[in-house]
Parts: structure tokens; sequence; C-alpha cells
């Protein structure tokens, strides 16, 4: 049989397709219409009309039978072309030539000899491209090939996500430190793709065990991860679009890696991170970008993710920042499903971590946050549910007596009683019987503020306690109902199961709103303490 080489030269199929040239419209125009020599089937344009009267009007007549018509047709085939396969013989044995190549190819098997092998190759691939272009620095015609062929290795490697229980042998080779290393290539697409790499390697989608996930991301942290994946968000431009594809790409490594509390913390404590992160975050954007609302987003993991995070974000004047970020939204509300809703969302959401600290209550209060919230829940729309949760959060704890003040000094009773009056959202109602429980509990007692608290509950006819009373009744029901599904599974579980049960017995009537009913009885005891008549 013909080599594979003959066969294709033969056949006369040519490796590219070729483009007619591209001619000039008016040439031609004007070739169908003045070319002389051209084929009848151009119009022709004579210099003067000739006179021949004996010239019949209209079409020739057909020439006659013994006239030539041209080359003599193939004889019908008896099956026709629509029952051929379409090609000719010698293309028909290219086909089967490929075809049998194809099945003597054995899928390759991926293991750990597939992986020492992969990696001796990479570590080449990397150090051939780093000689050539250090000795052809001004030529790179010279080492192009060698990217290329690195580029090709690199992305290669996403099989490994396919195959996590190899990640510990992959660790061991080394190449997780030549693959972090490739962030500082100075082709900034080389760089690219290995933070796609690192970024499947370490999707939460992947089935990995936590032994072997985790060793794969202490790899990557020894080898300065955070540092290189910071100094390429300095030298990428997002105006292009690869780059800003590779910014993406990065935070989407920083959001696998923060899955680890631990390394949560580390990344918490990178300064340059953070202020990178908080100086993207306020860059103006019409409409918001993906990047912009992934840096809120990743800011907002961080802060939730540890203490030591939050301290870091509040000493870097975090607070301040991220208020005038939520401010615009007091009364104009971001488009509903766009990046701008989400970024909008996990502005407060970094906000409302932050004010569980002490100091950032402090900050929240110098920064009148709690006057930007109460005007939030006057005439904020889409921006009142997340204030009112933050100015809940910042009111809680045992270190909320400073916000409660503030509060009543704003003339935020009147706002607050207004809107828990006015609302029938649970949700809503939840944050404000929890901001009525901590000015009852925290602000000083036979205090002007804590008297003006407790006296806005019997005014009007102690309207405020019949609607306390009548959010009761709904909770106990709700409660009623959970107890009822638990009393229900309890008396067929087993003595062994009902112990393995309770946890979930018990989240059930949390979620039915136990805690809110426990907070709103708190309350209704602060009242009838204070006016034991309202009862």
């Amino acid at each position: 049989m013909a080599s594979v080489d003959d066969i294709f030269k033969s056949s006369g199929i040519s490796g590219k397709r070729k483009l007619d040239p591209i001619r000039d419209p008016n040439e031609i125009y004007k070739s169908a219409k003045l070319n002389a020599d051209s084929s009848n089937r151009h119009a022709r344009v004579d210099d003067a009309p000739q006179d021949d009267d004996d010239t019949e009007a209209g079409p020739a007549l057909p020439p006659g039978d013994d006239e030539d018509f041209g080359p003599e047709l193939p004889p019908d085939d008896d099956e026709g072309r629509f029952f051929g396969g379409g090609i000719t013989q010698q293309e028909e044995q290219i086909l089967d030539y490929v075809d049998e190549a194809d099945a003597g190819a054995a899928p390759e098997k991926i293991d750990a000899a597939w992986l020492r092998k992969t990696a001796l190759n990479f570590e080449k691939r990397i150090n051939k491209n780093a000689e050539l272009r250090a000795k052809f620095e001004d030529e790179p015609q010279k080492f192009i090939s060698s990217e290329a062929d690195l580029d090709a290795d690199i992305k290669g490697l996403s099989l490994l996500s396919e195959h996590p229980e190899l990640y510990p042998e992959f660790v061991k080779t080394g190449c997780v430190a030549s693959l972090v290393s490739l962030l500082a290539h100075e082709n900034t697409d080389i760089a690219i793709d290995a933070i796609e790499i690192m970024g499947e390697l370490t999707d939460e989608d992947v089935d990995a065990e936590d032994e072997h996930w985790n060793g794969l991301v202490d790899a990557m942290m020894e080898a300065d991860v955070l540092g290189l994946l910071v100094s390429n968000f300095s030298r990428l431009n997002e105006d292009d679009e690869s780059d800003r594809n590779g910014i993406y790409h990065a935070l989407g490594v920083i959001e696998n890696l923060c899955s680890k509390q631990s390394v949560t913390e580390r990344v918490g404590q990178d300064e340059k991170l953070l202020l990178w992160l908080l100086q993207r975050i306020q860059r103006k954007e019409s409409p918001v970008s993906q990047n912009k609302q992934y840096a809120a987003e990743i800011l907002a993991i961080i802060a939730q993710m540890a203490v030591a995070n939050r301290s870091q974000l509040i000493r870097l004047d975090a607070i301040d920042l991220l208020l005038q970020l939520a401010a615009p939204y007091r009364r104009r509300d971001p488009d509903k499903g766009g990046e701008e809703e989400e970024y909008m969302e996990n502005i407060f959401a970094s906000l409302t971590s932050l004010v569980d600290e002490v100091s950032g209550k402090a900050k929240f209060i110098e920064a009148e946050g709690v006057e930007l919230c109460l005007i939030m829940l006057k005439e904020g729309k889409k921006s009142k549910p997340p204030a009112l949760r933050l100015l809940n959060h910042a009111a809680g704890g045992n270190t909320g007596t400073e916000v409660c003040q503030k509060i009543v000094e704003a003339a935020g009773l009147k706002t607050l009683f207004t809107l828990f009056m006015k609302t029938n959202d649970h949700r809503l109602a939840e944050h404000l019987v929890e901001i009525f429980a901590s000015m009852l509990r925290l602000l000083p007692a036979n205090s002007a503020e804590r008297i003006r608290t407790l006296a806005k509950f019997v005014e009007k006819d102690y309207e405020k306690i019949s609607k306390l009373v009548k959010f009761r009744r709904d909770y106990v029901a709700r409660i009623s109902l959970a107890e009822q599904q638990n009393e229900a599974e309890r008396a067929v579980a087993s003595k062994e199961g009902r112990e393995t049960a309770e946890i979930e017995w018990l989240s059930r009537r949390i979620d039915a709103g136990l805690f809110t009913l426990q907070t709103i009885d708190v309350v209704l005891a602060c009242a009838m303490r204070r006016y034991p008549s309202s009862a």
C-alpha cells in the first residue's frame, strides 16, 4: 500500500484554501461592459449600430442537428450520482488509511508513569525556552517555536484535573513550583495560560480528596503564587481582552484558594492584594464590568472568613471607602440581574462583616454609616434590605452600645418604627426586631436613649406591641408545624437514629424562626417591664 505522504501528494488536494485575488469593482464593471474580446456571455458595446433590414427580431434560432454541441455527455449511470459515495477511489483510499491509523492508536493511559514523563518534558520545555530567550533576546523568531511548544505543554496539564489522585505525584515531581514560576514569564500569554491551568486544578468541581487538594495548594503557596498573581495584576492591561480574561482567571484562582481557611488568612494578610482589590472596586465604569464585580466578591469572601482579615481591612480604611461606594445606591437602583446588582450586594456584604468587629463599629460611626443606612431605609429600594442588615450587625453583639446611641441621636427611631409598622416582609421584620432587642439590651438603664426607645412601643395605643404579638403568633405557628414533623420522625426513629437526628430537628426549628421568636420575647419582656399596664 502506498505511503500516506505519496497518497496526499498525488491526490492534487492543496493543504491550504486559496482565495481568488481581490479585484477592483470598477475594473470588473468596465471589463464586463467594454471588453470587446470577452466571451459572448458579457455585454458588448459597438462603436455604432449596424443596419440590417434582413435580420429578424427576437432570439436566435437553435442550432441545427448537425451543429456541434460540445463534448458528448457520459452515459447515464444506472445507480446515479446520488447513490454513490461522492468521492473518488483515490480519496477513499486516503480515508481508509487514516481510519486504520486511528484504529491502531491505543488511548494513552493517564497514570503516575504518564505524569512523570509529562513532568520531565514540561521541565525540558521551560528550560529550552529560557535558554533560547536568553541567547536570542532580540530575535524572537528564533525562540517563538519553543514558546509555542511550552504553551501546548501547559495546556496539556489540564488533564490532571480529571485525575486528582495524581496531585501528590505532581507535587513530588516539583512541577507545581515550575508552573507557578511561569506567572513571571516575559510573555503574558504564557503567564495567563499558567493561571488558567491553576484555576482548573484548584476548581471546586474537581473531585479531589481534601488531602490531595491541600497538598497541591500548599505547594502553590510555598512557590509564592499570591505574590506572582498580584504582580500580574499590575502588568496586565484590561483594555486588552486577553489580559482582561487573565485578571478574571487570576481572581478565580484566589477564590479557589480561599476555600481553605488557613489559606484565606494568609490571603487576607497580603496587603498588596488587599490594596489592589480596594483600588479595583472603586474604578469608575459604566456599566460595571465583570472584573470589578469579581474583585468586590473576593473582598467580601476575605472579610467573611477570618477576624485577622477584617482587622487588616479596617486598618486600611476599607469601611470609609466601602460606604462611599454604597452611597450612590441610597436613591439609585442598579439594573436587575446585572453585574452592578451583584457588585452592590458584595459591597454591603463586606461592610456587614467588618462592622462585627469592635474597631469596625467605631469606624462605621466615624464615617457616618448610621446616617447613610437610615437614609437608605427611608428612600432606598434595592438598597433597603442590605442597609437594614448592615445596621443590625453594627448595633448587635456586646459592643454595639455606641451604634444604638447614634441611631437615637440621628432620629432613627421614627425611621425604624415606621418601617416596622408598614412592612409585611418577614425578612425585614426579623432585622428590625433584632435591632430593637439590641437597643433595649445595650442602652444604659434610665438613659434618655432607652426611655425614648421604650416610649415608641406604647405610643398610638400600643400599636407596635400589637404588631409584635401578631408576628409572634405567626412564628409560633411555623415552629409548631416544624415540631410536628420532628415528633412524627421521632416516633419511628430508633434510639441511635434519634441521637443523630437531634441536630437536624433543631435546625428545622431554627429555620422556622426559633431565634426570631426568642428575640420577639426579649423585646416584649423589656416593654412589659417598663410599662406593665400595657399587658
